[in-house]
């Protein structure tokens, strides 16, 4: 388990979680990126991919 960083709801990491999963709270709705941290994992914030309408 880890907490959100944006608003502190508990989200589950599941037990068969891989580093560069995107994990999104329930709560709030951010993503996050799953960083291997030693024998856990922590969050990071995912990036956002925006359009690139080829400008």
């Amino acid at each position: 388990m880890a907490k959100c960083a944006e608003c502190d709801a508990v989200i589950e990491i599941p037990d068969n979680a891989m580093a560069g999963e995107i994990l999104t709270c329930v709560e709030c709705g951010s993503s996050f990126e799953l960083a291997k941290a030693g024998d856990s994992f922590e969050l990071k914030p995912a990036q956002s991919v925006g359009e690139d309408w080829g400008q």
